[in-house]
């Protein structure tokens, strides 16, 4: 589904990301962590065509990134931890704004399915300013799904979540996975990188440094690991 050879991006005389190399599979749900300033970020923004790089080459299901960049964004749908919703129109309205931008068919019956899946469908009227932190997050979920992409980018997505709507993220995220999605996924905590998982990857100094299958890792693992392959792991949260 996406694959991802010598990708380096720099700005000026500074590297964010120094030949990455990495394959992901249809349907894989990959996990990458890392310190702040290890290139997550940028990884992601190039894949979802917000960012161009230096150097290396991107296929995304069988296109080649620059020319095919139209085409490539139909397939993705993108999350960060800014919701990008529209706060002065209510949920509904955000979903019926991105679902014409893609001029999905039978968009009402769309958006009344996304709304019960994403357990908004009692604030179908609600200002997206009125909802909390977690909600806003769970319609941008939403959001990013309304033209049904094969693949999903998720930079940081709990940022800013209490403990609750932290997991009614995961499940929401697991429930989105199961449905034959390709998933990336960054974030800096732990516990949140190995649950829905199928593999992990820790990215440091623009560089892949490791990587596993999740279901075989603990977090004492992971958290090893972390700290014998970049520096600072107190970033990655809590011991």
């Amino acid at each position: 589904m996406i694959e991802i050879q010598g990708l380096t991006k720099s700005f000026g005389h500074i590297y964010a990301l120094r030949g990455v190399d990495l394959q992901v599979a249809e349907g894989e749900f990959l996990t990458i962590v890392g310190p702040n300033g290890a290139g997550k970020t940028t990884f992601l923004r190039i894949l979802a065509t917000l960012l161009k790089p230096t150097r290396g080459f991107v296929r995304i299901n069988g296109l080649d990134l620059a020319p095919a960049d139209v085409e490539v964004r139909r397939q993705i749908g993108f999350v960060s931890h800014q919701p990008l919703i529209y706060s002065n129109l209510t949920v509904a309205e955000n979903l019926r704004f991105y679902g014409r931008i893609y001029d999905v068919p039978e968009l009402e019956q769309r958006v009344e399915a996304l709304l019960s899946l994403v357990g908004l469908d009692g604030r179908t009227h609600s200002l997206a300013r009125t909802l909390s932190r977690g909600m806003q997050q769970r319609l941008s979920v939403a959001r990013s799904i309304i033209h049904e992409p094969s693949i999903m980018l998720l930079d940081e997505p709990y940022t800013g979540l209490d403990q609750q709507a932290a997991r009614m993220l995961r499940g929401l995220l697991q429930t989105v996975s199961n449905k034959s999605h390709t998933v990336l996924m960054t974030t800096h905590n732990l516990e949140h990188a190995l649950e829905p998982a199928d593999r992990l990857v820790i990215l440091s100094g623009g560089q892949i440094v490791f990587q596993a299958e999740a279901p075989t890792l603990s977090l004492a693992e992971l958290r090893e690991a972390y700290w014998q392959h970049t520096e600072g792991g107190r970033s990655l949260g809590p011991s």
